[in-house]
């Protein structure tokens, strides 16, 4: 399966869409599945001004008719009739499949999101092409439940979408990136599934987003990883 990381920088504003447009359109005959990170239609830090830059569905009609030619999974703060969720959002074959609201809210030292959005409850999967997929958003992993969660969902590829940003810098590298591929590794072996792994990189409001972005087999061998810091798209074999 030829899938496509896509570890771009957002924009805090609504012209991420068009930027998405562009990277859609350069991998559609050469990819089959294209993955963005966590709010890459929205920009991370968005605090106040959700509310002007959320997203519905029925403005992304574009996306809809981009995956007759490509699976694509994005990133968004999304609209409700009542508030805001962190989502995942699956189209596939000119429609729009599955949507996953963030669980996991993380309300603590640089992070606010509990204050903007509203949580999901769930964790659903979904078939696409016969494969069973599950998708998870960033702080999602790193709760034991929702492991067993996604063990019993038993799905062949797990779509993880990740703004992490940089954290315990050391001569031996990023802290916060040896403990995110410990998880997703365990998270692999334990479901034994593909998983695939998308961080975005740039520059919020002081928060630096290191990336990393790569794949990960059924055994917990890491595969494609993306250099560090660097804006990169690229279609890797899965």
């Amino acid at each position: 399966m030829k899938v496509t990381l896509a570890q771009i920088s957002p924009k805090l504003n609504k012209t991420n869409l068009a930027d998405m447009v562009k990277i859609i359109n350069s991998v559609k005959d050469s990819s089959e599945l294209i993955v963005f990170p966590e709010l890459s239609l929205s920009g991370y830090m968005l605090q106040d001004k959700l509310s002007e830059d959320a997203w519905s569905i029925e403005e992304l009609d574009e996306l809809r008719g981009l995956s007759k030619d490509i699976d694509i999974v994005v990133g968004a703060a999304f609209r409700g009739k009542s508030h805001f969720r962190n989502a995942a959002l699956y189209f596939s074959k000119g429609e729009f499949i599955s949507r996953h609201n963030k669980v996991h809210l993380p309300n603590y030292g640089m992070f606010e999101e509990a204050r903007y959005f509203e949580a999901g409850n769930i964790f659903e999967s979904f078939i696409v092409d016969d494969k069973t997929i599950s998708m998870v958003i960033c702080e999602d992993l790193w709760h034991k439940n929702v492991h067993h969660d996604l063990i019993g969902q038993n799905p062949d590829i797990i779509i993880a979408l990740v703004a992490s940003p940089a954290r315990g810098f050391s001569d031996d590298g990023l802290e916060i990136q040896t403990q995110w591929y410990d998880i997703i590794k365990t998270v692999a072996l334990e479901c034994s599934a593909k998983l695939i792994f998308v961080n975005r990189v740039g520059f919020e409001d002081g928060l630096g987003f290191w990336g990393g972005s790569c794949t990960v087999d059924e055994s917990g061998s890491i595969h494609n990883r993306q250099e560090n810091f660097k804006k990169i798209i690229k279609t890797v074999e899965v």
